[in-house]
Formats: structure tokens, sequence, C-alpha cells
């Protein structure tokens, strides 16, 4: 797999949920620096707690339809950011089809700013 600029700076949406907390964890073992971006709607602080004392993990609380932008190089995107459930789907319906809509085009957006390697999966 290539990065954008050999950039070892991931970024993925979604990283408090279930699959993106075990991605963020995988990814520190590989040894990148991790930006996780989550808005607690479905996904929770506990799953990221223990990845908090390692100093090249970053929490951020945003939705990934409101992100500006991220500062500094990324060199892969990784795209998890949606009430991931049935139970979800019916409880927040607006917020999964913005995830998969509006949030897949913000991810890919700063996936092309920083030419970054972009892999979506749940949204």
């Amino acid at each position: 797999m290539s990065y954008a600029h050999g950039s070892r700076r991931a970024l993925i949406t979604g990283g408090a949920g279930f699959l993106g907390s075990h991605l963020c964890e995988r990814l520190l073992t590989m040894d990148f620096e991790v930006v996780c971006l989550d808005n607690f709607l479905t996904g929770s602080a506990a799953n990221i707690a223990y990845l908090l004392h390692d100093p090249r993990f970053q929490a951020i609380e945003c939705d990934i339809n409101e992100v500006a932008e991220i500062p500094g190089e990324i060199g892969l995107v990784l795209h998890f950011a949606s009430p991931a459930s049935p139970a979800d789907y019916l409880r927040f319906p607006i917020q999964t089809l913005q995830a998969g809509s509006s949030g897949t085009l913000r991810a890919l957006e700063v996936a092309r700013a920083n030419s970054t390697f972009a892999v979506f999966g749940a949204a």
C-alpha cells in the first residue's frame, strides 16, 4: 500500500466505533500516527480511551460533515463514520444518510487535499 508523500499519518473517521477503534489500534502497532475523528453519536470514548496515552494518537470530537480541514500531512484516510447497525439506522436515519453522502464527500476532499490514499468502508 502506498501513502501520500510517504506520510505514516492516518485519519480514521468513525474512529471511536467498533471497527474504527480496532483500526486505530492496528495502525498504531504499524507505527502510524493516527487521527481519530468521531462525533460519538454511536461510537464510544471508552473504545479509544486506552489509546489516549499514546503520543501518536489524537482524538478529535467532530462530525465528518462539519470538518473544515485536518491540519498536517495525512497519508491515509479510512472512512468509517456512520451509525452502523440496523437499530442505529432506524434511530438516526438522517445522520446515516449524511455520513454516507456528504460525509463521504468531505472525506474524499480531505484525501484529495493531501493527495492521499483513501479507503471507504462501512459508510
